[in-house]
């Protein structure tokens, strides 16, 4: 579990096929404190909660599978790219952003950036999968990066990043089109599936096989006993 606030920055060494093509490796460099991770600790890097396989002073390698490839960035990343680390929340750690598990919803693209001062809002298209839990002044981890959802369109939402985030993170140099790892805020992805298996009373029915249901408003809320 994660918080979504970045530790540090790091510097892909490589990404290397598997031997047997079913995955890669990624070698990472860092300034975080890796070496004292044992191995089989977990670490998140661009939002994606990562096992470390081999460790030293400054260096880590983590295993991705063929679904970590399929359905994140990381499968893009090259030797000399940056992204972002953060190690695993301990109990008693201060919860300074939202809770993060790791497992990457879906990948969105940069739809447009604005400088607003001295800060920088970004407008990102999101998948369905991510699109139908986002809500105004909610949260949402990009990369990996804890964020409040400013405003949430048909298309996706927008997001402030200020001067401390620009800085600590490399979200600002994410140009328009640029791909970016989505994790839906836990708590609305788990109020989401309750409120939906109600609605179509079928609580163990799997997403793909619910029949058509009502859209998700107030009124349908009251209607089914979740509103007054």
């Amino acid at each position: 579990m994660f918080t979504g606030i970045i530790e540090a920055t790091a510097t892909v060494d490589a990404l290397e096929p598997a031997a047997d093509g079913s995955g890669a490796r990624l070698a990472v460099s860092t300034e975080l404190d890796v070496a004292s991770l044992p191995i089989g600790a977990s670490i998140a890097v661009d939002g994606v909660c990562l096992t470390v396989v081999d460790r030293a002073a400054g260096r880590f390698a983590a295993d991705l599978g063929p679904e970590t490839l399929a359905r994140t960035t990381l499968g893009k990343l090259r030797a000399g790219d940056r992204v972002h680390l953060e190690r695993p929340l301990r109990m008693g750690d201060a919860l300074g952003g939202h809770l993060v598990s790791g497992h990457v919803d879906g990948v969105g693209t940069v739809a447009a950036r604005r400088p607003v001062g001295t800060a920088l809002e970004l407008e990102i298209a999101a998948p369905p999968e991510v699109a139908r839990t986002l809500v105004a002044k909610g949260s949402i981890a990009v990369d990996g990066v804890s964020l409040t959802v400013n405003t949430v369109t048909a298309a996706g939402f927008s997001v402030t990043l200020i001067p401390h985030t620009l800085a600590a993170t490399k979200l600002g140099d994410r140009t328009v089109g640029a791909p970016v790892n989505l994790e839906a805020d836990l708590i609305a992805k788990q109020v989401e599936r309750l409120v939906a298996a109600h609605l179509d009373g079928r609580a163990d029915a799997p997403a793909a096989a619910a029949p058509a249901r009502p859209a998700l408003s107030l009124e349908t809320l009251r209607r089914h006993g979740f509103a007054r």
